[in-house]
């Protein structure tokens, strides 16, 4: 019995220090298997912003300090960014057009001129590119050419065509009329030419009915073209034909855009002027008419030196003409 007894106890001595070393076995081997795991695995992620963020908060996480807010200067909407917009068109972003910062060029046309020296004195005081367009056979209109030419401002003739209403309606007596034939059309404009030989161009005073007839306009135009002269449709009809036959006949040509004076106060005139740099940011550039009032002399005297300001340039006509 006692040899059996001590039989037994060696076997379960024997079994127990077995069992001992497979759980020491089995810990180590988990214990390796969770270091492998745990070297291997990524480097904890930093927090991402919540939905309540703004939305220039929403951004790629940089693990540096958070950038500075942007500069006014430099959001979205200031021209900065060409290919961004606020809004979303067709999936993809474009930039609004900063009115503000656009350029054009800008013609300031001074109908009528040729009643005195006075008004083109005053006009020349801006200091300013403009063009005068002058009534052949007023009573100054060579003076105010020849002033014009030693100032550096380029003219124009304004050549009276016959309006809607005439005779009921006053036009100059030496105007065109559609009652003239061709001889009498060319001879007139010769006469233009010879009292204003300084001029450069041409625009219509009224015409309203004159410049609807091709027949007409074609005489008017055949005879620029040969004295290398431009044509500056003043548009007093819808129905005018001058600029689509000017381009049509090769003659360099433009036409107005707003007439500035239609009424005689600094708040309207102001707003015209307004419009028309409007219109000139939009396509480039623009052309405006007005006359030698006194109080348009005034408001373009202080309103034109601002315009560099907007990004508008001033220049001649002759410039703008195509």
């Amino acid at each position: 019995m006692t040899r059996s007894g001590n039989k037994r106890r060696k076997q379960q001595s024997g079994g127990g220090r077995i069992a001992v070393l497979a759980v020491l076995a089995i810990v180590l081997l988990a214990i390796g298997i969770y270091w492998m795991m745990t070297s291997s695995a990524p480097p904890p992620q930093p927090p991402r912003h919540t939905e309540t963020s703004s939305p220039q908060d929403r951004k790629t996480y940089l693990p540096a300090a958070p950038a500075a807010p942007a500069p006014a200067a430099t959001r979205e909407g200031d021209g900065r960014y060409p290919n961004e917009t606020a809004t979303e068109e067709g999936g993809k972003k474009k930039a609004p057009k900063d009115q503000d910062r656009a350029q054009g060029q800008l013609a300031v046309i001074i109908d009528d001129m040729g009643s005195n020296l006075q008004q083109a004195r005053a006009l020349a005081g801006i200091g300013l590119p403009m063009t005068f367009s002058i009534i052949p056979g007023l009573r100054s209109d060579r003076d105010v050419a020849g002033f014009a030419a030693r100032s550096g401002i380029e003219t124009m003739i304004h050549i009276p065509m016959q309006p809607k209403g005439w005779p009921q309606r006053r036009l100059e007596a030496n105007g065109l009329l559609l009652s003239m034939d061709e001889t009498a059309i060319r001879e007139h404009l010769g006469e233009y030419a010879h009292q204003i030989p300084t001029a450069i161009g041409v625009n219509n005073h009224m015409g309203s009915e004159f410049t609807e007839h091709e027949d007409k306009m074609r005489v008017v135009l055949e005879m620029l073209k040969g004295r290398g002269l431009f044509f500056i449709d003043s548009v007093t009809t819808p129905r005018t034909v001058g600029q689509r036959l000017a381009r049509e006949m090769g003659v360099k040509t433009g036409k107005r855009d707003v007439f500035l004076d239609n009424e005689q106060n600094s708040a309207y005139i102001s707003g015209q002027l307004a419009k028309a740099v409007r219109m000139a940011k939009k396509n480039g550039s623009a052309i405006v008419i007005c006359h030698p009032h006194e109080a348009t002399i005034a408001t373009l005297a202080e309103t034109l030196p601002t315009l560099a300001g907007q990004g508008i340039t001033l220049v001649p006509v002759s410039q703008l003409v195509r």
